[in-house]
């Protein structure tokens, strides 16, 4: 008596329109069971892919992996599939795949197509029409694509979206819920002012009782872009909850831990920069036993990557804090000079790039004209070219109006002030303040700050 052939039976189906057009993984189970069962071949396996294109990486394909695994394990004899297009769209994929059958002896057909991969002509052919799949497949996507980011730039629903928790879906288009509307933005206004989303979900919880929405819901509030107006890419999406800067301010406040079991809040968390890695410090509590039997709790800030990567700094938090007191000050007006504002409470119109050129072809002039050093002219140069690098003049506005805003905060007995906030207070007002505090990677001391501008 003849072996039954062992097939596997692989099926695949990516949207809802191959549904509707007849490419359901049942009535492709079903069609190809049927053909099996006619040629005599054992059903040694399905493997079933549902609601993933073709044109996905291999590796997003589990029953497609799953399938490659058994065919290396010589589980398998042949491969059917329904067409071509349910097997690959991808000529790389395809190729990779075809050598492992290869070198088990296992063979792929479709039974609504003829395809015969065994020869040279039948594997040309397989080619060719994975490249026009290849590109159908691309053109559809672009297309696609192009519809979605439409509907975003015009705050419209996305096929199949569901609106987050303080919006709602109205006539197609994306709206803030205005009855729930209070509960994010109050939920936005307490996180800014302490910097915890672990207290902005028991303040908004405690506040609102059974109305609160769930701790997931509030987590969202701080990590899906889509509060800040934009899509993940950037773009322009909905009506946004909360400004840019303070979306900027919230990526950069959420890089480390603020608190710690024992419920003590760190005040410089995510601020301090690894001189070596570039990653945020995090706050860590080290206690000690004292001889007279007390236990001394030291505060201090460490990169992550110093216990597993590197060697580095670690920093006491009443250190920092005398740093940043002590320079403050100082760094403010220094800043203030540099953005020309040390006589006016008024931003100055920033200079033009059409200005620093000029200055650039005068410099050349008296350059040739031997007016001035070489080393004078190199110096100058390397000034002059570094602001325009870095020069826009409508950034630079922004960037003088957030330093008069800033410098606000530094008015009369502000450290008497400082000195009576408890640590969350604290961390909220550097925060809003301080982008990040540097290191000197040698001394592994502070080595200064950049301002939030």
């Amino acid at each position: 008596m003849a072996v039954k052939k062992r097939c596997a039976i692989y099926i695949r189906v990516s949207t809802e329109e191959q549904h509707l057009n007849g490419l359901s993984l049942p009535a492709q189970r079903k069609a190809l069971e049927d053909y099996a069962a006619t040629n005599g071949y054992h059903v040694a396996g399905v493997y079933a892919d549902e609601g993933i294109s073709a044109r996905k990486s291999m590796a997003k394909r589990k029953e497609l992996m799953r399938l490659l695994e058994d065919i290396r394990q010589d589980k398998i004899d042949m491969v059917l599939v329904t067409k071509l297009d349910r097997w690959f769209r991808s000529i790389k994929d395809y190729n990779i795949t075809e050598e492992i059958l290869r070198a088990h002896n296992c063979y792929w057909k479709t039974i609504f197509e003829n395809y015969d991969s065994s020869t040279a002509n039948g594997q040309m052919v397989i080619n060719i029409m994975l490249s026009v799949n290849q590109a159908e497949c691309d053109r559809t996507s672009e297309r696609i694509k192009a519809v979605f980011d439409y509907k975003r730039a015009k705050g419209m629903c996305v096929t199949g979206m569901c609106a987050p928790y303080g919006y709602i879906i109205e006539d197609g288009y994306i709206k803030k819920d205005e009855s729930v509307r209070h509960i994010v933005e109050d939920a936005i206004d307490f996180y800014f002012s302490c910097f915890s989303i672990r207290h902005t979900v028991n303040y908004i919880t405690d506040k609102y009782g059974e109305n609160a929405p769930s701790y997931y819901k509030i987590d969202k509030f701080f990590h899906n872009p889509k509060y800040a107006g934009i899509d993940a890419s950037g773009n322009s999406y909905c009506e946004p909850y909360m400004t840019m800067e303070q979306y900027t301010i919230l990526l950069k406040s959420r890089q480390a831990k603020t608190y710690s079991s024992s419920g003590y809040t760190y005040i410089f968390s995510s601020l301090i920069v690894c001189p070596i890695c570039g990653c945020r410090f995090t706050g860590r509590q080290r206690k000690r036993s004292r001889q007279d039997g007390s236990v001394h709790c030291a505060i201090r800030y460490n990169c992550v990557g110093k216990f597993k990567y590197h060697p580095g700094a670690s920093l006491k938090e009443e250190s920092v804090e005398k740093y940043l007191l002590e320079n403050i000050d100082s760094a403010l007006q220094d800043m203030m000079i540099e953005y020309n504002l040390s006589n006016s409470r008024q931003p100055k119109p920033a200079k033009s790039i059409q200005s620093y050129k000029d200055e650039l072809d005068r410099l050349n002039i008296m350059y040739q004209k031997g007016r001035i050093s070489e080393e004078y002219y190199e110096t100058e140069y390397e000034k002059i070219s570094a602001a325009m690098s870095n020069m826009d003049d409508q950034i630079l506005q922004k960037k003088q109006k957030k330093l008069l805003s800033v410098s606000q905060k530094f008015k009369g007995n502000w450290q008497g002030l400082y000195l009576k906030l408890d640590n969350s207070h604290k961390r909220a007002f550097w925060k809003q303040i301080i982008e990040e505090i540097n290191v000197d990677p040698k001394t592994r001391q502070i080595s200064g700050f950049k301002f939030l501008l």
